[in-house]
């Protein structure tokens, strides 16, 4: 096993600048590719991923707003239930219909291929690592995917529908209409999904940096203020102009944020533990 590395660590080491180039090469083609199905996929989906998925949280009948009206029928609270939405979704370009169908298309293809497309990054950069921290890392497509999936589906299934009921029922005067644009309406739809989809990344993050000793529990605990205020600035950052979607997407990312914690001290627990037995080793070995 230990000459089978070793060949291993040859053939990287013998691999040459060109030879890593042309990896990175075939890893791209095919990461592109696989955005390109899903978006032709989409495109040709039109009825489907447009007018059910795209333009789903802009009417009253989507999942989101007849579960809040359920429950404000159970808890006898109408104000929860959102059953208006005054506004009206127009195209004010001539390519506009054709250009926002395009870029859901795309946007749906990228999300559809996010496995993949870190799988292809993974493969490309694991080699580089050492065997004990390939194993340590054994998994990270599927929980990086899981956790990108739940961001989205936060985003699309929460954040997206809040957001564009306050901002559709926001008004300066009554005799103000609100009538948003499809450029608009998508790329605002399409930032919100894609911002907490990255933000639930945040685990993920923790967890490499403390395996390479970057950042310890007990810094994170330290710094939690310093932390709990940049996720507000960021979280004001990446969506509407609301108080509602910013605490929305904040309390998760800090729900996230504490889970880190807890994996910083799992990891520090484990390695603390390997170097105990790494030193008994070594002394009944002396």
């Amino acid at each position: 096993m230990a000459l089978d590395q070793y060949r291993e660590e040859e053939e990287e080491e013998g691999m040459s600048f060109l030879d890593h180039l042309e990896q990175l090469r075939w890893h791209l083609l095919r990461s592109v590719a696989a955005v390109l199905i899903f978006t032709v996929a989409a495109f040709l989906a039109k009825s489907i991923v447009f007018g059910k998925v795209i333009l789903g949280p802009s009417r009253v009948d989507f999942v989101t707003y007849r579960l809040l009206c359920q429950i404000a029928d159970a808890l006898s609270t109408p104000v929860l239930c959102i059953d208006t939405l005054p506004f009206t979704i127009q195209s004010r370009q001539m390519t506009g219909q054709f250009s926002m169908h395009l870029t859901s298309s795309m946007v749906v293809g990228l999300i559809a291929a996010f496995p993949y497309l870190f799988y292809e990054v993974w493969k490309f950069i694991s080699p580089g690592l050492y065997s004990k921290e390939r194993q340590a890392a054994r998994g990270a497509v599927f929980f990086v995917s899981l956790l990108f999936f739940m961001g989205a589906s936060f985003g699309y299934f929460i954040l997206a529908p809040l957001s564009i009921n306050f901002l559709s029922n926001y008004q300066l005067d009554p005799s103000i209409l609100n009538e948003f644009d499809i450029t608009s309406y998508v790329t605002t739809l399409s930032m919100l999904v894609l911002a907490s989809a990255i933000m639930f990344q945040l685990p993920v993050v923790i967890y490499f940096l403390s395996m390479s000793g970057l950042v310890t529990a007990a810094m994170l605990k330290a710094y939690r203020r310093h932390a709990i205020v940049s996720i507000l600035i960021l979280a004001a950052v990446i969506t509407p102009p609301d108080v509602i979607s910013q605490v929305l997407i904040a309390m998760p990312i800090l729900v996230l944020y504490e889970a880190g914690i807890q994996i910083a001290k799992r990891l520090e627990r484990k390695k603390e533990k390997q170097e105990l037995e790494d030193r008994l080793k070594y002394q009944d070995d002396e």
